[in-house]
């Protein structure tokens, strides 16, 4: 995605799954994140990066969520098999044998969203492991990455970008719905991203 112009069939093809149907939802609450399995050093760096990634997209970040206490959480692993540890995982995520089944896929992460009543995000867990591929990644492009990944529902990974944060930004105009699984909101979302560069 990187130095991609984001015109409305780039935009439209971020959040159009393989399946062909398309979803574009935003948070519908205040992010409460949690990481777990990192230094204090890396774990500075992606609180960092998660308030300033929100902050640009004029979204609350909080302490705590009244419902969940944390909605936003990210497990950092050096092998799937971690996992394990983690109480009641299978309720959590509401998939079975999860650690066995990202081993066997040989996957580097896994995300997935919870959603309320309006269609928006309530909740995104994100898995990473980092005795693979993502060893080598810098913690401060990791902790970007992550963040923007986890702002909407993009139907693929993303790689960020100043155009990409664009996308974001103007997904969260309070003016737009939350949610929606029609196409044609592509076309509004590509009119603000061209008038942020007008601006």
């Amino acid at each position: 995605m990187k130095g991609m112009r984001m015109d409305a069939a780039a935009i439209e093809a971020m959040f159009t799954r393989p399946d062909g149907s398309f979803l574009c939802a935003r948070w519908g609450r205040p992010v409460a994140p949690v990481v777990f399995g990192l230094a204090d050093g890396s774990l500075d760096i992606f609180r960092g990066a998660l308030r300033a990634g929100f902050a640009h997209a004029r979204h609350p970040v909080t302490e705590a969520d009244p419902e969940m206490v944390a909605n936003l959480m990210l497990f950092f692993v050096r092998d799937w098999s971690e996992l394990s540890g983690v109480p009641d995982l299978d309720r959590l995520t509401g998939v079975p044998d999860l650690p066995e089944r990202l081993a066997r896929d040989g996957a580097d992460q896994y995300r997935l969203f919870r959603f309320d009543a309006e269609g928006g995000i309530r909740a995104c867990l994100s898995f990473l492991n980092m005795g693979g591929a993502l060893a080598e990644a810098h913690p401060g492009g990791l902790a970007e990455r992550v963040t923007m990944q986890s702002a909407l529902t993009f139907a693929a990974e993303v790689t960020p970008s100043s155009q990409l944060a664009g996308v974001i930004r103007a997904a969260y105009d309070p003016v737009l719905p939350v949610a929606t699984t029609q196409p044609t909101h592509a076309l509004r979302l590509a009119a603000r991203v061209a008038a942020q560069t007008q601006a």
